[in-house]
């Protein structure tokens, strides 16, 4: 299944993608998209629905984050070997582990803003992993039953605040905007093997980073079972795993966005986000 959350920002309703590309209405069915709706009963009598007997959304309805209420949004850093080389750094003998706070999450076309003072506001498409089933001090072996499904994430940066501005990582990685998620969350029986998906992203139609899942250093099931060791993960809480070569900072000389730029950005078989970015509003902008 495609499972996705549709509707004005704060009020999404949960949904589904027919084999047609049309959203379907899953609201009769459950109240949202969250930790609480992703175990393997739940998604299984989703899974039994007819699409074509649930209602039938406009096409040009908003998309809204493809999960709800996410309690973590943990990122796995210079997990890609390709990226790790084109940034001059060593492969990590551990996972680098950092934060997007869960303020940062937004749809999958939603506006990206460009925080205030910044000048190195970069992208990265990653492929993100949502948890179904909680997961304490689990076996590798058995990580990937605690997978409820995959999507894109965009994990937007700004490299002077990660990287320039003292102390850890997560100051440049959890700005408004910087984490979108979506457009589907694609559940396992969809996606034969996620260590060999294909996954780019452009910036006003120039691709910057093709790459493949084939080379992330640190694979989903270690991942989860990594993680699961310094922390509970629950139901809903989103992985981000890495990104492939080829971002602003690793161009010579780098390249960061401006305001007005577009981004397009996908992995085989999880959809394609869209995103423009824009500048920090006003106050008065705001009101």
């Amino acid at each position: 299944m495609k499972l996705l959350r549709f509707g004005p920002r704060g009020h999404e309703k949960p949904g589904l993608l027919d084999a047609d590309g049309v959203i379907r209405d899953l609201s009769a069915h459950i109240d949202d998209l969250d930790g609480g709706r992703l175990g393997r009963h739940t998604l299984s009598e989703l899974a039994g629905l007819d699409p074509a007997r649930l209602p039938e959304v406009a096409a040009d309805t908003r998309l809204g984050p493809c999960v709800g209420r996410v309690g973590k949004f943990i990122c796995i850093g210079l997990n890609y070997s390709d990226h790790a080389a084109e940034t001059g750094a060593e492969v990590p003998p551990e996972p680098v582990v950092f934060n997007k706070w869960t303020s940062a999450i937004c749809g999958p076309n939603d506006e990206v803003i460009i925080p205030r003072d910044s000048q190195k506001t970069d992208w990265e498409v990653e492929l993100g992993v949502v948890i179904g089933k909680q997961a304490r001090y689990v076996a590798e072996a058995d990580a990937m039953e605690h997978v409820a499904g995959y999507c894109v994430v965009n994990d937007v940066s700004e490299r002077e605040f990660q990287l320039e501005r003292s102390g850890t990582w997560d100051k440049g990685k959890g700005c408004d905007t910087f984490g979108p998620l979506g457009p589907w969350l694609v559940t396992p029986d969809e996606i034969a093997d996620p260590h060999a998906l294909d996954m780019w992203l452009e910036v006003d139609g120039h691709r910057y980073q093709n790459g493949n899942t084939r080379t992330m250093v640190y694979r989903i099931p270690f991942l989860i079972s990594y993680l699961s060791r310094f922390m509970t993960l629950e139901p809903g809480d989103v992985i981000s795993t890495g990104t492939p070569p080829g971002v602003g900072m690793g161009q010579k000389p780098p390249v960061y966005l401006r305001p007005g730029q577009q981004m397009r950005l996908g992995i085989e078989g999880l959809g394609v986000q869209t995103q423009r970015v824009i500048a920090e509003p006003t106050d008065s902008s705001r009101a």
